[in-house]
């Protein structure tokens, strides 16, 4: 029970920090959203806020890498491209535009009294990042190129989620894939 409970504050932050950023999260929104006993936030997360979005950072990351890692296994990292993609897609869609990548939303709040955010932002990038890399690797594109060229993706697709949000539109993203999937197919069939 307990466990459970403290698994469904992570996500329902995650979940929340899409939609209303770091800031406009409160222990209040989690323990409703998750359904959790109202005591159990501190029981389970000492460190307050700070180690509550530092988890869900965590695991917002790992559940968006086990898709482009699944992508990246069919060996055409064009796939992998749609399939990062393919995610915020449905995010901006579902939510009528109003949520967004968590990560960012936990980085561009991320201050000096809780570094450790950024630093577990940064990390999941690196995470993105790699797996991406080691696709477009695989598929021939030079270990070098591989890992500028997923750099080039993380930015691209979490900038196009970005202002997809602001326009409300998913133009952004359609262009960017369209350009990164071409980039990537020409990637590897250079190699």
């Amino acid at each position: 029970m307990g466990r459970d409970s403290r698994e469904r504050m992570v996500r329902s932050a995650a979940y929340l920090f899409r939609e209303r950023g770091y800031s406009g999260t409160g222990f209040r929104e989690v323990i409703r959203h998750s359904g959790a006993p109202r005591g159990s936030i501190y029981h389970h997360f000492p460190g307050g806020k700070a180690q509550l979005a530092e988890e869900a950072v965590r695991y917002a990351g790992e559940f968006l890498n086990s898709g482009i890692q699944a992508a990246v296994e069919g060996g055409d990292p064009a796939s992998a491209v749609d399939a990062f993609v393919a995610w915020w897609r449905r995010v901006l869609v579902k939510s009528d535009f109003r949520a967004g990548c968590p990560v960012v939303a936990v980085t561009v709040e991320s201050h000096e009294d809780a570094p450790q955010l950024a630093a577990a932002a940064a990390a999941v990038f690196d995470r993105w990042q790699d797996t991406l890399a080691t696709g477009l690797a695989n598929a021939g594109v030079p270990e070098e190129r591989a890992g500028r060229l997923a750099r080039l993706i993380v930015a691209a697709v979490e900038g196009a989620t970005i202002m997809c949000r602001a326009k409300r539109d998913l133009s952004p993203l359609d262009d960017v894939i369209a350009e990164l999937k071409e980039l990537t197919h020409t990637a590897s069939a250079a190699a």
